[in-house]
């Protein structure tokens, strides 16, 4: 381990085991229940949509973009890394109505650089603080398309995304879905040179988007099996045995809908339903009733305390002295290519922040607390006034 720094590998390492936040044993993520993605709706979609994409980038760049035969497939973190350069342009714009997930684009920086060369009309531009802001609007505008195009159907009211934002890093340290995600890839030919666009979302997100173009996994219904012929009379309700007495299967305690075994009455009077569920019927023997009264048992739910054990905390204890960067965001804003270029001194640029509103508070970029702003011995600080619950940390910061 460095001084002062630490690398994704070591963290994983020094994590191995601990159960946080769907962060199984190993370092693996829990894919819940995003392992069944209609991956045909899907890609369908795409083939939609890489027109809308190729429209953008022209519209955008004054270039033309031929776009090939996108694919869609289910991987995980692991597969889509073998995919991705070392070091990618990556555009975060989660879901944050409609649809609640993660929305991740990937980019080949050579690519990423190639577009802000033509939208700025510059040769060699860097990839700096205005040029991955080129990046965001051009992914901005492809979201856009993207939600008009899942709106359609009106089951994603008021469907939107978070503002996008683009980081350049290297493919390891960037924030992927949990388990079983989709992946959209689409090829584009600019200029002569081919270029890929990378799109994940994660497993949850995916289904949404599926139903929402009418397709989706729907859960199979359940079905009990008949109950069988008896042995002796052949017919599935009656139990009847030598000398015309009843025969009283058990009964159990299924109350969730399940069928319940049928039981006969000598002289075959029909069964009973009671409130959409097969009730036993008592048998008769020798004029007075005989009932087994039913098995209830109280439903026991299982402890969700979020404490680690010692080993856990010990494991934690290591990074301890790991400095992690810490910012503290006034507000944002969204402005055009043109209002950008436009800045100069004395220019007031308006923020999403009310005067007095609490400012954020983020280490690494994510959000861990909420202050306000003072100034002691002519410096500025933050007090921080709300610590942000432990579990949107963890969840966050995967």
């Amino acid at each position: 381990m460095s001084e002062g720094s630490i690398s994704q590998e070591e963290i994983d390492a020094l994590l191995s085991g601990v159960d946080v936040g769907g962060l199984g044993a190993g370092g693996s993520f829990s894919s819940g229940s995003d392992a069944s993605i209609d991956i045909a709706t899907l890609q369908t979609f795409a083939g939609t949509i890489k027109d809308k994409l190729a429209e953008v980038i022209k519209n955008m760049t004054q270039q033309e973009a031929s776009p090939e035969a996108p694919a869609v497939e289910a991987i995980g973190r692991d597969q889509l890394l073998a995919k991705l350069p070392e070091e990618v342009v990556a555009v975060m714009a989660d879901y944050s109505a409609g649809l609640s997930g993660d929305h991740l684009f990937l980019l080949d920086p050579d690519f990423a650089s190639k577009l802000v060369g033509f939208i700025n009309q510059e040769e060699n531009p860097a990839l700096d603080d205005m040029g991955l802001s080129v990046i965001s609007e051009v992914i901005s505008s492809h979201s856009g398309a993207e939600i008009t195009e899942l709106s359609k159907s009106g089951k994603l009211p008021g469907l939107a995304t978070n503002p996008p934002e683009a980081v350049k890093q290297p493919k390891a340290m960037i924030r992927m879905p949990q388990g079983t995600f989709a992946c959209f890839t689409y090829p584009l030919t600019i200029s002569g040179q081919q270029y890929t666009l990378w799109e994940a979302v994660s497993g949850s997100v995916a289904d949404g988007m599926a139903r929402a173009l009418g397709g989706g996994s729907a859960a199979a219904p359940s079905s009990s099996p008949a109950p069988e012929a008896s042995a002796m009379g052949g017919a599935p309700n009656a139990g009847a045995a030598a000398g015309g007495f009843t025969q009283q299967p058990m009964m159990g305690g299924n109350m969730m809908g399940m069928q319940q075994p049928q039981m006969g009455m000598a002289g075959g009077m029909p069964m009973g339903n009671m409130m959409g569920m097969q009730q036993p019927q008592m048998g008769m023997m020798g004029g007075m009733s005989m009932q087994n009264p039913p098995n209830v048992q109280s439903l026991q739910f299982p402890s969700f305390s979020q404490s680690l054990s010692s080993g856990e905390q010990g494991n934690i204890g290591l990074i301890m002295d790991v400095f992690m960067e810490m910012t503290v965001e006034l507000g944002r804003t969204k402005k055009t290519i043109k209002d950008i270029l436009g800045l100069g001194e004395g220019t007031i640029i308006e923020l999403d922040k009310l005067a007095g509103e609490p400012v954020d508070i983020l280490v690494n970029h994510k959000p861990i607390a909420k202050g306000e702003v003072v100034v002691i011995d002519e410096n500025f600080g933050v007090r921080v006034t709300e610590i942000l619950p432990s579990l949107e940390h963890v969840a966050s910061s995967m």
